[in-house]
């Protein structure tokens, strides 16, 4: 159905290299210049989580859609269109002049992580239906990989540059535009090994009653809802931190640059690993672990001030991230039917990016009242036990309503 073993294996260096430079350039975007570049905007403090989360709106709006939809005209055209997204977007920094037309920018980049994640792994899972948790997690570390260069490689140019917005930039759009070459230079096939699609209407049909399945999936419901807690927290932490790292411990950008950067090595190494393990304990320790290790962890970063301090948080953190990471998406796949896969994780990460966008929205409105930094992480600290609680209580109805069947 897809071609030999030789194109399958093509298409998935191709995608994990693309995936790599693509994901690269929109954190580079973000971290460490996203606060300094919205502070020297004028950007007001209750308005900067507007300009944080202005990238993860798109998500809410088109990842289930664009996964569910690559179904029924083809994985190629949608993820070549992510990939001129990420190509274009960062050029449009450059005409940036006001807190707003940052906003829109971001709004606009967003697309293109919104709607290539979710299609990358959906084109993963049909092309090794036996492979799927190995392929899929090997594919986020290549991303991942892109995430974890972007804060050293940002911190270091904003350095080397005396904090040159425009430089910084122009690297974003060299990264995305490398990005977009590499996809251009595959997906210019005329065979789509990613998919084949199926006819319009009977798959619309499909679409639409996949997602009442899915929706009605009382344990898949509280495993999103633990996705969208994890990203709600770390789309904080990932913009408030690097302020409280210049603000309040006054840090330079390179060092800023290191803690953030840490985090995601952390993240990158670790998430593969506790995959194997989770695919032989189960899911849910590693859920529960990595929710409690990242609420305590949360908690400690405004009572300390010391470098090597935060920076030992800062990778512990990135490793509890990972552990809750590693085993929501392969536990959402376990949960619904094989043809309902992809569409699944359209809404794992719809679920994902409805965290990332409220959380710094909340967490700038915390923030910007008396209680600013502490009272901003505590906050996190809370939300991470209070999504424990769902989690068990949906594998108890689940569990029920099983039993009553």
């Amino acid at each position: 159905m897809f071609g030999s073993n030789w194109k399958q294996r093509a298409f998935f260096l191709v995608i994990c290299t693309v995936g790599l430079f693509a994901i690269l350039s929109s954190t580079m975007s973000k971290n460490p210049v996203l606060k300094p570049f919205a502070t020297s905007l004028g950007t007001p403090d209750n308005l900067l989580g507007i300009v944080a989360s202005a990238s993860t709106i798109p998500g809410i709006l088109i990842s289930l859609p664009a996964a569910s939809l690559s179904d029924v005209f083809g994985r190629r055209k949608v993820l070549l269109f992510a990939a001129f997204v990420f190509a274009s977007a960062p050029f449009l920094y450059l005409g940036v002049s006001s807190w707003w037309m940052l906003s829109l920018v971001r709004f606009y980049h967003g697309f293109a992580t919104a709607i290539f994640m979710p299609v990358a792994e959906a084109s993963i899972a049909t092309l090794f239906p036996t492979k799927r948790g190995e392929r899929i997690s090997l594919f986020n570390s290549a991303t991942a990989v892109g995430r974890a260069l972007a804060p050293f490689l940002g911190g270091y140019i904003l350095f080397a540059t005396n904090q040159s917005f425009f430089t910084l930039y122009v690297a974003v759009g060299i990264a995305g535009v490398t990005a977009f070459i590499i996809a251009l230079l595959f997906l210019a096939e005329k065979k789509n090994f990613a998919a084949q699609p199926a006819p319009a209407a009977k798959s619309s049909r499909k679409m639409f009653s996949g997602w009442l399945i899915i929706i009605k999936n009382t344990q898949v419901l509280g495993v999103s809802f633990v996705q969208a807690v994890q990203y709600f927290v770390f789309g904080s932490v990932d913009f408030f931190l690097v302020g409280y790292l210049i603000d309040v411990v006054k840090l330079n950008l390179f060092s800023v640059g290191i803690i953030t950067g840490s985090e995601i090595v952390a993240l990158v190494i670790a998430r593969p690993l506790i995959g194997r393990v989770s695919d032989k304990t189960g899911r849910t320790k590693p859920i529960i672990l990595g929710t409690v290790a990242s609420c305590v962890l949360v908690a400690a970063v405004p009572f300390t001030t010391q470098f090597p301090v935060l920076l030992l948080i800062a990778v512990a953190y990135g490793a509890s991230f990972a552990t809750v990471l590693s085993s929501t998406s392969p536990l959402v796949c376990d949960l619904v039917p094989t043809a309902l896969v992809g569409a699944s994780m359209g809404f794992l990460s719809t679920m994902m990016d409805v965290g990332q966008t409220l959380g710094p929205i909340v967490s700038g409105v915390i923030f910007a009242s008396s209680l600013r930094y502490t009272g901003m992480f505590l906050s996190l600290s809370v939300l991470l036990v209070a999504s424990i609680a769902v989690f068990l209580l949906s594998k108890k109805q689940t569990a029920k309503e099983a039993a009553q069947l």
